[in-house]
């Protein structure tokens, strides 16, 4: 249901970006969230896929791994066709000045399904250059997630004004 969501939500985010720009710029984390959906439905699609030939007759398991295949490569690149665009706004954003607010946990779950998604997509076709993508962006999760932990922690415990 995420899915149909995003599809539907999707173009109006882009018109505002090409119309409007990115926003103020405590808003820009949120472009992350789209991320979300599209890794989550790869996840799911290729672990379902995987399971389906202990539990579906033939031809329906095999066909259940192909769709996941098909579903999930092209959502996959659209998805790192995302991560890109998002992550050439957040930098330009922050060259002109990006506060820390709570927001910046957009950076962290979304990220977090792309890494699932790109390693169900790694454990079904052989290709190096998925299962180097997945260290990758796991690795960038783990930066990202570390950053907003310890701003979050700075910002709400030491100076006390995250949470006000």
């Amino acid at each position: 249901m995420s899915l149909l969501a995003t599809l539907a939500i999707l173009p109006q985010i882009w018109h505002k970006l090409v119309v409007h720009g990115a926003g103020p710029a405590a808003a820009v984390p949120t472009m992350w969230i789209v991320l979300g959906p599209l890794g989550q439905s790869v996840t799911a699609a290729n672990l379902l896929g995987g399971e389906a030939a202990g539990s579906l007759p033939e031809p329906y398991a095999t066909g259940a791994a192909v769709l996941g295949l098909l579903y999930g490569v092209p959502v996959w690149g659209f998805a790192m066709l995302w991560l890109a665009l998002a992550t050439a706004v957040t930098i330009r954003t922050a060259r002109r000045g990006l506060p820390f607010s709570l927001t910046w946990w957009s950076f962290t779950f979304p990220v977090g399904t792309c890494v699932t998604g790109t390693s169900a997509l790694a454990a079904r076709l052989p290709l190096p250059a998925l299962a180097g993508a997945a260290v990758v962006l796991y690795v960038v999760l783990l930066v990202a997630w570390v950053v907003v932990f310890v701003r979050t922690v700075h910002g709400g415990l030491v100076r006390g004004h995250l949470f006000a």
